[in-house]
């Protein structure tokens, strides 16, 4: 009876699993074919998945010997993984045939790699993390190279693996020290064992291995000074899968990070608290700065997204309900945002080639103004400009900050914004007031049409289910301080 308790609460993981491991042999025997098939049997295998994390139980339950829990911080962070990868998909389908890339592993290794991120947020165990993050990892490592006959995307490819590689090893190195001063890697062992503080012949072993493990996961955020792969895999990899990079690993490394620091070592708070504030204070600023001179929209979007993941540290530093609350709230944001803005990346082709470089943006409201208009919404978003939804991101996270007395990290954060909102409206001021370049093709595809509406109206109008988002991200946070 165990077993099929354990089961019911993996029926989402498992579903995907399962579908994952049979399009698989249907692409096999079928070829680059079924690639269409394919793509849309896993958009609705991940829109079922989808159902089955809101169905699953409210309250927290553990499965096989503690490894795997079920709460609602887990599935309000599956629901956005979900999410950010269905609409990656969908758009990715389009451009992946127009652009020769056919393959039906494509939409498979998604999908194993969704599986890593659902068991990654769901991990209750040091051993159950690391195998959520590798099988991520292995799927997200092919991804990037996927295009074989470009030469950026086989080097993309590369130095994610190397580097990759290397956070693993140093995420095992801090397990290793976690749990030889401590004699556990169960979470709530791990919790029990710190929450009366530790002894002094334990606290630097311990310190130093939670520093390791901190390390290896600002790794898979790409925060500074852990960031050095983004801006090349960025660039490299084909459009869709920049996309898919900068959004549901991103929410997901996020998020287990934030489980592992306030469940397990939320007894050593003061010891990361430092470190994350450091952490948080060098990717908004780096963020902020070397965006100015970026060329090419999608290094310049890989620094924009290391200051935004600097801005969700500062709500994870405050170490607070309020802090993990507004955490949720940005991330949910970020992802409205990015889609949106990779959507109409997507969008901007010239005589059926993506544009990339930022100049070739002049004059892009005179093609296409639709598009110019739903741009604009994302950039000023990003700014954190009043009333879209990125100003109520921000406003939530500095709000804990302050409350946490964190006064310098907010100060410095709202200079990082002043600053990163320079290349946001530079992009603006582009597409408005610049001389028209050619023309731009108007032909842009349903998909990414109704993604880019879609997303924008919701960023515009945000305000509209901000209460219902904070309500629900506020139970999720709660579970973790239970």
């Amino acid at each position: 009876m165990d077993i099929l308790t354990d089961i019911k609460l993996i029926w989402p993981e498992l579903c995907i699993a399962l579908s994952a491991m049979s399009l698989l042999m249907i692409g096999a025997f079928k070829g680059d074919n079924s690639t269409k098939t394919i793509t849309w049997m896993s958009i609705c295998v991940m829109g079922i998945a989808c159902l089955l994390v809101i169905l699953g139980p409210e309250t927290p339950s553990l499965a096989f010997n503690n490894l795997f829990v079920v709460d609602q911080f887990s599935n309000y962070s599956k629901v956005l993984i979900l999410i950010g990868a269905t609409l990656t998909l969908i758009f990715a389908l389009p451009f992946n045939l127009r652009e020769g890339i056919p393959q039906f592993e494509f939409p498979i290794l998604l999908l194993f790699a969704v599986l890593g991120m659902m068991m990654m947020v769901s991990a209750n165990d040091l051993i159950a993390l690391y195998l959520g993050i590798e099988l991520q990892s292995l799927s997200l490592y092919v991804l990037a190279a996927i295009r074989r006959d470009s030469i950026k995307s086989a080097e993309a490819g590369l130095k994610y693996f190397v580097l990759g590689a290397l956070s693993s090893g140093i995420l095992l190195y801090g397990m290793t020290m976690v749990y030889g001063f401590s004699g556990a890697t169960g979470f709530n062992e791990l919790e029990l064992a710190f929450s009366d503080g530790v002894a002094n012949n334990q606290l630097i072993g311990v310190t130093v291995g939670v520093i390791f493990i901190l390390c290896a996961l600002a790794f898979k955020v790409s925060a500074v000074p852990f960031h050095m792969w983004t801006p090349d895999v960025y660039e490299g990899a084909p459009t869709p899968i920049t996309a898919f990079f900068s959004i549901a690993p991103k929410i997901a490394a996020m998020l287990l990070l934030a489980r592992v620091l306030l469940e397990p070592f939320g007894g050593l708070f003061v010891q990361w608290q430092q470190v994350i504030c450091f952490i948080a204070i060098a990717s908004m600023t780096f963020g902020a700065f070397a965006a100015i001179n970026q060329t090419n929209i999608k290094r310049l979007m890989a620094y924009s997204s290391i200051g935004h993941m600097g801005f969700v540290l500062v709500g994870l530093a405050a170490g607070t309900l309020a802090g993990l609350q507004a955490v949720l709230l940005y991330l949910t944001v970020y992802l409205f945002m990015n889609v949106g803005t990779f959507a109409c990346i997507l969008a901007m082709k010239r005589d059926d080639r993506m544009v990339e470089e930022i100049n070739q943006l002049a004059g892009y409201s005179r093609t296409n103004p639709r598009m110019t208009i739903a741009l604009t919404i994302f950039m000023f978003s990003m700014a954190g400009i009043p009333p879209l939804a990125g100003f109520f991101g921000k406003y939530f996270v500095f709000k804990a900050a302050i409350d946490a007395e964190l006064y310098t990290l907010t100060v410095i954060g709202l200079l990082a914004s002043v600053v990163s909102a320079f290349y946001y409206l530079r992009i603006v001021k582009l597409m408005y007031f610049d001389e028209a370049m050619d023309e731009f093709d108007k032909s842009i595809g349903k998909e990414i049409s109704l993604i880019t509406v879609g997303m924008s109206i919701v960023t515009a109008f945000f305000i509209i289910i901000l209460w219902p988002v904070l309500d629900n991200a506020a139970i999720a946070a709660s579970s973790i301080f239970l």
